[in-house]
């Protein structure tokens, strides 16, 4: 099935968010579709997290909606949001572990809190997921005791542990090498290739996550200036995504379309 035929799962609409007298949000429209990956990118301070917070029902918007799963965010709480909640995974910057606990029982954590499975449920799941995060040995270590990747690791296995229909990404390879950044995408690609998640990713990191990106979002002035492919964002003639593409990439991807346009012609 293609991706235009497929469903969104989420879709913002005229989304518009101030705090105080900061108007960071000023209509945003962007529609994320099932089974895919799209990357938001944008210079520091636009508000890329702020469009997470709202998928996620955190935050809700000053005006505009928030559809997730069908849902207006603005519109469920209690149950109905706890509910919708349960299809989410979510990889903070810094992982978000809890010291106090072990690996095992950080990634157990969402089990145990949330459904009614036995230990022994409990501990195929989560060998399972750590298997899959190359983790195996880490069970009785504490965050302490583990590197800056492994740490992610550990964070993208107990984001996976519930088998979560989307999965959000803020900033996921913050104060990673470029070694380990790339070892953690390889896993972004390896995961979501098994268990068909859709995932948003907020990154600062071009044009390495355009790799795995199937659209790519950029937020400037408060707006989604274009939703596209990797190669049409890098190829596209829009003013700001243009200038975002030379800032972050240099002139390398406009040169190649005006070499092919130049072939062409001939």
């Amino acid at each position: 099935m293609s991706a235009e035929k497929k469903q969104a799962v989420i879709e913002m609409i005229d989304v518009h968010k101030s705090f105080g007298s900061q108007q960071v949000l000023r209509g945003i429209d962007l529609s994320v579709t099932e089974g895919t990956t799209t990357v938001i990118v944008g210079a520091s301070g636009q508000g890329k997290s702020i469009i997470l917070k709202h998928m996620l029902g955190l935050i809700r918007p000053d005006r505009g909606k928030v559809l997730v799963l069908g849902q207006d965010m603005a519109r469920i709480g209690g149950r109905k949001l706890k509910e919708i909640r349960s299809n989410f995974g979510v990889l903070f910057q810094n992982a978000a572990l809890l010291d106090s606990l072990t690996v095992f029982d950080n990634v157990a954590l969402p089990l145990r809190e949330r459904t009614k499975a036995s230990e022994k449920e409990i501990r195929e799941q989560v060998e399972e997921r750590l298997a899959l995060m190359g983790l195996e040995g880490s069970e009785m270590k504490h965050p302490a005791q583990l590197s800056g990747g492994m740490q992610k690791r550990v964070g993208l296995a107990r984001a996976l542990i519930m088998n979560p229909r989307v999965v959000f990404f803020d900033e996921p390879t913050t104060g990673l090498d470029v070694r380990k950044s790339n070892e953690i995408y390889r896993l972004f690609h390896k995961t979501q290739a098994y268990f068909k998640y859709t995932s948003v990713i907020v990154s600062h990191d071009v044009p390495k996550i355009f790799k795995l990106a199937d659209y790519v979002a950029l937020l400037a002035d408060g707006v989604i200036q274009g939703c596209m492919t990797p190669e049409e964002f890098q190829l596209s003639g829009k003013p700001l995504i243009r200038s975002f593409v030379i800032e972050t990439m240099g002139s390398i991807y406009s040169s190649e379309g005006e070499e092919r346009q130049k072939h062409e012609t001939l």
